[in-house]
């Protein structure tokens, strides 16, 4: 092998831009295609859009104009405009803005000032203008490049507006999903009360905060009325659903959803439980206090420390406190005012302390029986690295991921080509039991739920997951499909925080391979297929049914940098739970007829 010379030859140094272009994951955690919550695309977005809810979080400006057609997306805030002379600057430089000043901004997310940097960075077209007492300052920009510049009289109101597309050199051929921007739009208004979003002529605004967001997810599911309190600098809303394992929170700071948590998230739990224990006299365990509590936190920080630049889990320390003892007393005030509630709540904690016990009983007998040692689990094929595992390797740690498949046919062909690094497979003996509407106590009962809840590592909660994605890979056939359904069964019934957590996925394989002696081309699609037909001569079809069908040589290329995952995402517990009645439980009248009405 050729020695390569290392010589100041070999040293570059990039401007901010470029560096951008070149590293982008540092500055949005991943490109993606749009098929994923948190693709590049969307944060493209949120980091123009919090430039705009940080004037109005500051008293200016109580509307946001959005605007998308196609790629091009159109942000127009009313706030009080970026300073004229500044606008380049604010839009091109690295560290330079206002959010360094606790005058302007107090408690603003993006306190870094990348956000717009990188959002011109990463676009083919970027406009920014902005409107200030009767003049404006407009500047143009191609990848970061400068353009063009424009100065005049105006007679719009004040503020600012960002026009962008997201790069297709860099993002390839992406595709916004509608859902995912109006689920954003509407924690942008649960955190905002009387902030008015419009989108494409949508209206999002809310009256009662972090209340309406978690009576939207939690509907007639709650056992009491919703805990909300509200002051300067926190906000909470809490109450608990019935018939729900585990735990569920959305926390925020600043205005960012932190979907890994952080320290605000943990004194929140700390919080619920020492009022909870305070209020009753009691000294019940954690896990009978929160088991289906299902909350909502966001609080403001004055100098947030992120765990990274996509902001998903806060490290601040001495927040601790003060939160844990806010918390409390909202909660010892609230169940002293409103003592049938307190009742309710005192009920709910009492059967799950009995479930646990019964659930210890069976998990005595489950384990003996078993006679499992550590991770010693039939049909599981793990990795070296785990999730949390490492500090010396965290990224390998975060992608981590687990297959699990249907039969011996499909985990051997993803075995034969998984990264044995990252990628471990778990093999199912077939069609696992349908658990919609039963015990927890199902999982011990049955050896095939019982491996892979261990094999997950989930056992006692979402924080013991071994993996960063748990991927459902089976058959696209009615076989396949009907594992899939009771797969997201078994985790939406039993560990919903996992699936609340954006850990579960559905991996996608081709359907057809089309191809002659000159090219190939997977279809995942009967209207890709048809395409490709049309375009390659003399060629041959081949339709997979099973991935087993699919040669390991092949397959390889479909777990790798190329994979395809749906992301498993719910629109609210309310939902859910009907969705899952209708589908997974009792054979209904309703059902019957859906199935007759859709039958091909």
């Amino acid at each position: 092998m050729a020695k390569t010379t290392y010589d100041e030859s070999k040293i570059q140094t990039l401007s901010a831009l470029e560096h951008i272009r070149k590293r982008p994951g540092m500055y949005i955690g991943r490109l993606g295609n749009g098929t994923h919550v948190d693709d590049g695309i969307y944060i493209l977005l949120k980091e123009v859009v919090d430039n705009s809810v940080d004037e109005f979080i500051m008293g200016y400006g109580s509307r946001i104009l959005i605007r998308r057609k196609e790629c091009e997306v159109r942000v127009r805030d009313y706030g009080r405009g970026i300073p004229l002379g500044k606008v380049v600057d604010c839009v091109s430089i690295i560290n330079t803005g206002a959010k360094y000043s606790d005058d302007v901004f107090q408690f603003s997310v993006g306190l870094n000032g990348v956000g717009t940097k990188a959002v011109n960075a990463l676009s083919s077209h970027f406009m920014v203008t902005s409107f200030r007492e009767g003049k404006y300052h407009s500047a143009t920009f191609s990848q970061g490049i400068l353009l063009k510049e424009e100065t005049g009289e105006t007679k719009e109101a004040d503020g600012t507006e960002v026009v962008f597309t997201p790069d297709p050199e860099l993002f390839g051929d992406y595709a916004y999903n509608e859902d995912f921007i109006f689920s954003r739009l509407w924690s942008y208004a649960y955190l905002n009360t009387g902030l008015c979003l419009d989108y494409n002529g949508k209206v999002y605004k809310s009256a009662h905060g972090l209340l309406d967001l978690l009576d939207k997810e939690v509907g007639t599911e709650g056992l009491y009325t919703i805990i909300h309190y509200q002051a300067k600098q926190m906000e909470f809303a809490l109450t608990h659903v019935a018939g729900s394992y585990g735990e569920n929170y959305f926390s925020y700071v600043n205005g960012q959803h932190t979907t890994d948590g952080g320290t605000h998230q943990s004194a929140f739990k700390e919080g619920i439980l020492k009022g909870i224990n305070e209020h009753f006299k009691k000294n019940w365990a954690p896990q009978d206090v929160r088991e289906g509590v299902v909350g909502a936190i966001a609080v403001k920080v004055k100098d947030p420390v992120f765990e990274s630049q996509t902001k998903n889990k806060l490290s601040n320390t001495e927040i601790r406190t003060w939160i844990v003892n806010e918390v409390r007393d909202a909660i010892v005030d609230f169940l002293l005012k409103n003592a049938e509630e307190a009742q309710k709540l005192y009920q709910k904690i009492i059967n799950n302390e009995a479930l646990r016990k019964e659930l210890n009983e069976v998990k005595k007998g489950a384990r003996e029986s078993a006679k499992k040692v550590s991770l010693n689990i039939p049909k599981l094929k793990d990795c070296k690295y785990h999730l949390g595992q490492s500090t010396t390797h965290p990224d390998e740690c975060e992608h981590s991921m687990i297959f699990l498949t249907e039969g011996d046919s499909a985990s051997g062909t993803i075995t034969k080509t998984r990264d044995v690094m990252t990628q471990a497979v778990f093999s199912l003996r077939g069609k696992i039991v349908n658990v919609y509407g039963k015990k927890k106590t199902e999982i011990y009962k049955n050896a095939e739920l019982y491996n892979m809840m261990v094999a997950l590592g989930i056992e006692n909660g979402v924080e013991g997951l071994r993996y960063g994605k748990v991927i459902i890979a089976t058959d696209a056939d009615t076989d396949g499909f009907h594992i899939r359904n009771l797969l997201m069964t078994y985790f939406l019934t039993y560990f919903e925080d996992l699936v609340f957590a954006g850990r579960l996925y559905i991996l996608e394989t081709p359907l057809f391979r089309v191809r002659n002696k000159n090219q190939t081309v997977y279809c995942y699609s009967e209207h890709q297929r048809d395409d490709a037909t049309a375009q390659i001569k003399n060629s041959e079809v081949t339709r997979f049914k099973g991935l087993g069908e699919i040669d390991p040589k092949e397959f390889g290329q479909f777990i790798g940098e190329d994979m395809r995952l749906i992301p498993v995402s719910i629109a609210g517990m309310n939902e859910m739970h009907k969705t899952m009645e209708f589908y997974m439980g009792s054979n209904t009248p309703d059902r019957r007829e859906f199935i007759m009405e859709n039958l091909i």
